[in-house]
């Protein structure tokens, strides 16, 4: 975790009555939800963001991963900041931070995207679309999320079909819809979800029923997403 204090963008909020868990604490899916809307804002706000989709261009998430200190509350007031953390061949780097209001580090994370054509299905390099001083080629974070592997004894398995509410602007799964998905699974069975991983490995659309398989590595959670026999995420709660 570098928590790096040198951010592009920042804004403030506070944590509304739906966004905690039944303990009161900011859940899993509101604190992705968070780094999706500050990452939006930061592009719109220097033109890098929905413009895009004039391009038929978008992002996608590739990885995300989150490590965390002390999950705010209800009524918190709290600050979420983000960066463009450089280039690595196809992968643009963001990085995100939540503090309390006196700077106190809440939670930490990192992501990797592509830019995609959405149409034709192919991928942009970042600095061909985007200036350097945002993602900067030449930079290469020293923590970049890493890949969940597969492992572990098999605890639970679930059937999910995607449904209107899971779909974002390109009516694919929004990507805080699968952690939705794998925070229930955890909690539901008694597992933690902090720091956690997760890997977006195909598209899903609606319509699609995918099969959720929870795993036990050794105090480690797996959780496998597949739709027809194919891969689409891997997330790990360590």
């Amino acid at each position: 975790m570098s928590c790096n204090t040198s951010f592009q963008f920042q804004k403030d909020f506070e944590v509304r009555s739906y966004q905690v868990d039944p303990a009161g604490k900011l859940s899993l899916v509101a604190l992705s939800n968070l780094f999706q809307e500050i990452a939006w804002r930061h592009a719109d706000s220097a033109d890098f963001g929905r413009s895009l989709q004039e391009q038929n261009l978008s992002w996608i998430l590739s990885r995300l991963e989150i490590t965390c200190e002390k999950l705010p509350s209800w009524g918190d007031s709290i600050k979420v900041y983000t960066a463009g953390r450089g280039v690595d061949k196809l992968f643009a780097f963001r990085e995100f931070l939540v503090t309390s209001p006196s700077g106190d580090a809440l939670a930490c994370g990192m992501s990797s995207w592509v830019l995609m054509n959405v149409r034709t299905k192919r991928i942009f390099r970042p600095e061909n679309a985007l200036p350097a001083v945002l993602f900067d080629p030449s930079e290469k974070p020293e923590w970049q999320p890493g890949k969940v592997r597969l492992k572990g004894e098999l605890v639970k398995s679930e059937k999910v079909k995607v449904r209107y509410s899971d779909l974002d602007l390109n009516n694919h799964v929004n990507n805080t819809s699968y952690l939705r998905w794998v925070e229930n699974i955890l909690r539901e069975n008694g597992c933690h979800t902090l720091p956690f991983s997760i890997n977006y490995l195909a598209e899903c659309v609606m319509g699609d029923e995918l099969d959720i398989h929870l795993y036990d590595h050794q105090g480690r959670y797996i959780v496998q997403g597949l739709v027809a026999g194919k891969q689409v995420f891997l997330a790990e709660a360590k």
